[in-house]
């Protein structure tokens, strides 16, 4: 294992703290993926309504906006170690709450949307602080490798976890948020033996110092254009939000079906991001970015006209590895870019936008399916996803000419 270790591609799981770390993201992730696919198909199932299944999408998003300021203050200011520990520890009692209401014979949509409510609020404290984290637990020369494996797990859980839930949810959705419990737990129980407690200076709290995220990120081309063509071209090309009503009205399939379909961009984009590891961006990072983005607008075309269930398959893989090369590129530019002082604010401005382009696109697609009908929803997301490389490629220069990935520009 030591030996596998030394290979370049494995570098930061040389650290036990980034070990332990990756862990935890691997089953919080799993354990968001499978509710995400639960609650969907639950809500869809109760209402019958597409603008419904959208607002579980608004619902888990909206804490991303309210807390915003609080949570770069948490995570640049306090013991990031124990920051994750509580979050997840919410995570789970909201989980374990869901099991409960779950198992009623007629779950009340109010009650759900306000524990989705709860759990989401857990994510916009994790995630940001899950990447501020990171630098303190490689050296600097493993940082670029392990914000590559950072982005593995996402896709690992989202892989694992829609085809999870989707079998489990044949037996009960009951079923599936016990085993969201559960991995929650095995989280927890992973951030428990990580060893890293670095405690940072805590500077006065001023209206500037709370909103020194998002002043960052305006003052830096590279960084804004990274994270605002991923918001816009996501928003729109959010196709993911209504494979309920392709599982069940399009392609009459049942929940293993729909976890087979949320699978599918997972596996695209894991399969990316390995190749990605195993061969670094090292040349043309911004171009490489813009055709990404491109190539996973004109996939999520390609979904839309889809009337197969078989058909649909190779777009929706496709869609996943032209999002994945999108998404570690700006995690890296991002992260590389950005002082430790302030990872926790950037990180957590960055998460609106990340938030945003998922959750908030969710509802845009609901809305908008509600007035034409699913596939055209996604067809002209996928149009404007398009539209956005191009636009994003005449009016930022710095992503456009961005060469290298990893070294900050002088």
């Amino acid at each position: 294992m030591s030996s596998l270790f030394a290979k370049p591609g494995w570098r930061a799981f040389r650290s036990p703290d980034f070990k332990f770390v990756y862990i935890a993201r691997v089953a919080s992730q799993m354990a968001a993926m499978m509710l995400d696919v639960a609650v969907g198909w639950l809500v869809y199932d109760v209402t019958g309504s597409a603008m419904f299944l959208g607002l579980a999408g608004l619902v888990a998003f909206l804490p991303v906006v309210l807390f915003i300021l609080v949570v770069g203050n948490v995570a640049d200011r306090y013991d990031r170690r124990n920051v994750l520990i509580v979050a997840m520890s919410v995570k789970f009692l909201a989980s374990a709450a869901l099991f409960a209401v779950a198992s009623w014979p007629a779950p009340n949509v109010a009650i759900i949307f306000a524990l989705l409510f709860t759990f989401g609020s857990a994510r916009a404290f994790y995630q940001p602080t899950a990447q501020a984290i990171t630098p303190a637990l490689v050296p600097k020369d493993d940082f670029a490798n392990a914000v590559g494996w950072n982005s593995t797990a996402w896709q690992i859980a989202s892989i694992g976890g829609p085809a999870i839930g989707g079998l489990l949810y044949a037996f009960g959705s009951s079923i599936v948020f016990g085993a969201t419990t559960l991995f929650c737990l095995i989280g927890l129980l992973a951030l428990t033996q990580v060893t890293s407690r670095k405690v940072p200076p805590r500077d006065k709290v001023t209206w500037a110092y709370l909103t020194a995220g998002f002043s960052y990120i305006w003052s830096r081309h590279i960084v804004l254009s990274v994270i605002s063509i991923d918001l816009f071209a996501v928003l729109l090309g959010g196709a993911t939000a209504l494979l309920p009503i392709y599982a069940r009205d399009i392609f009459h399939t049942g929940p293993l079906g729909l976890g087979i379909l949320r699978s599918m961009p997972a596996i695209g984009a894991l399969t990316c991001s390995l190749v990605v590891l195993a061969y670094p961006i090292k040349r043309r990072a911004g171009l490489t970015m813009l055709g990404a983005v491109a190539v996973f607008g004109a996939a999520t075309v390609g979904f839309g006209l889809s009337s197969n269930f078989w058909v649909a398959i190779p777009f929706l893989l496709l869609m996943g590895a032209g999002d994945m090369v999108s998404v570690v590129i700006r995690q890296t530019i991002v992260q590389i870019e950005t002082p430790d002082d302030m990872r926790g604010r950037v990180s957590a401005a960055n998460s609106v936008f990340v938030g945003a382009s998922n959750e908030l696109g969710a509802f845009e697609s609901g809305a908008l399916a509600s007035v034409t009908g699913a596939a055209g929803s996604v067809v002209l997301g996928g149009l404007g996803s398009i539209l956005i490389a191009i636009i994003w490629g005449k009016i930022f220069p710095a992503l456009r000419n961005r060469n290298e990935l990893a070294t900050p520009q002088k």
